[in-house]
C-alpha cells in the first residue's frame, strides 16, 4: 500500500484553506520516493523523509494498512513513538508478538498478534472499549484486575495538527504494578516483544470525501516521518548489554552477553554445569546467579565451589532507542 510503486501518482496536501498544493509520488524518482525504510532511517529536520501510503482515490480507506518491524530478538519495550507527516489517523492499533525464535522469518505473519494499545476518536464503536488511559485496581485489596491488556484512548485522534503530530505509547503508563516492575511477571511479559505492528485502520477526514471530488480524495492518505522504539534487550537482569550474534544458525539479531552463570540468547537458562540452584531472574536486591555444583577436593572430604563468586548485583542496562535501521519495516 505504498504510494508510487506501480506508477507515478498524484497526491494533495491538506491545508486549512480552500486551495491544496499537490505533488507526485514515484518509486523511480529519488526525490519522490516514500518507501517503508524511510520510517526508520536517519534524517535531518531540514531534510525529512517519510513513508506514504496510496490515497483514498486508490481505496486506502477500504483496508487496514500494516507496518511491521521484526526486532530480531526479545526486547523489553519502554515506548513506541510515531511522528506523522499527514494528519494522525482517526483509528489505529499497536500490536506485538513475542516469538521463541525471532531470528528467523515469521511463518505466520498474519496471526498471533497481541493488542498493545488502541487509538480512536470512537473507542466504544470501533473497538468495543471505553475511552481510558489507565487501569484502576479495586480499593478493597481483595480482588485484582489484569494489567496486561490493551487500553483505548482518543487522546491522539484529532484531525489537527495536519502535519507533525506525535503519538507516544508507553508500555507501563497507567499500570499500577509498573512501580514494582521487577516483581511483576505479568508486566515483564507484557512489555516483551520480538515484533511490533502498527495497524492503520481509519483515516481522519473533514467529511468532504462524500462528494467524490478526485482532488479531495487524493488529499487523504497515511504518511509517517519517524517510527521510533525505545527499550533494552530482554536479558532477565543477567547482562548489561547485547552483542551481535556469532551463531551461524541465527539469521540476524543480537544476543545478551550473559553474566551470573546464565546462558541462552536471553540469559533464560543456566550454564550446563551451573544448576546447583534453579534459574531465576535477577532483581535489584539479588543477582540470583546460577552456581556450579559443590565438588569434593581430591584426597579430602572438603567441598569447594569451582567458580569464583560473581558480583551480587543485577546486570543493569539503560533503556534507549532501539536501532531499527537494519530491521527494515514492511508495509
Amino acid at each position: 500500500m505504498t504510494c508510487g510503486l506501480r506508477s507515478r501518482t498524484e497526491y494533495c496536501i491538506q491545508t486549512h484553506g480552500i486551495y491544496r498544493e499537490c505533488d507526485y509520488c514515484s518509486d523511480t524518482e529519488v526525490d519522490r520516493r516514500h518507501p517503508p525504510n524511510y520510517l526508520t532511517d536517519i534524517h535531518e529536520d531540514f531534510n525529512q523523509t517519510w513513508w506514504q501510503s496510496v490515497t483514498m482515490l486508490e481505496d486506502v480507506h477500504t483496508v487496514n494498512v500494516n507496518l511491521t518491524v521484526n526486532l530480531g530478538k526479545s526486547y523489553e519495550i519502554t515506548y513506541v513513538r510515531l511522528k506523522f507527516h499527514s494528519p494522525r489517523p482517526a483509528s489505529f492499533a499497536v500490536y506485538k508478538k513475542n516469538r521463541p525464535n525471532p531470528a528467523i522469518p515469521d511463518e505466520n505473519p498474519d496471526s498471533g498478534w497481541i493488542p498493545w494499545q488502541y487509538y480512536s476518536d470512537t473507542c466504544r464503536d470501533t473497538y468495543k472499549m471505553p475511552d481510558s488511559t489507565s487501569i484502576i485496581q479495586p480499593r478493597d485489596g481483595k480482588t485484582k484486575v489484569n494489567e496486561d491488556r490493551a487500553l483505548c484512548t482518543s487522546t491522539y485522534s484529532d484531525m489537527t495538527p495536519l502535519t507533525g503530530g506525535n503519538v507516544a505509547f508507553s508500555t507501563l503508563e497507567g499500570r499500577p504494578s509498573g512501580y514494582n516492575f521487577e516483581y511483576s511477571p505479568e508486566l515483564q511479559e507484557w512489555v516483551t516483544a520480538t515484533d511490533i505492528r502498527i495497524s492503520l485502520q481509519r483515516l481522519n477526514t473533514f467529511g468532504d470525501e462524500v462528494f467524490g471530488d478526485p482532488k479531495v480524495l487524493r488529499s487523504y492518505y497515511y504518511a509517517i516521518t519517524d517510527y521510533t522504539v525505545g527499550g533494552m534487550c530482554q536479558c532477565h537482569g543477567h547482562a548489561t548489554h547485547c552483542v551481535n550474534s556469532t551463531d551461524d544458525n541465527m539469521v540476524t539479531g543480537s544476543v545478551c552477553l550473559c553474566q551470573h552463570g546464565t546462558d541462552g540468547p536471553n540469559c533464560e537458562t543456566c550454564l550446563q554445569d551451573h544448576w546447583d540452584v534453579p534459574w531465576r531472574s535477577a532483581t535489584s536486591q539479588s543477582a540470583n546467579e546460577c552456581k556450579r555444583k559443590f565438588q569434593n577436593f581430591p584426597g579430602s572430604g572438603e567441598s569447594y565451589l569451582e567458580a569464583t563468586e560473581l558480583k551480587n548485583a543485577k546486570g543493569r542496562q539503560e533503556h534507549d532507542k532501539i536501532d531499527l535501521t537494519e530491521n527494515e519495516p514492511t508495509a
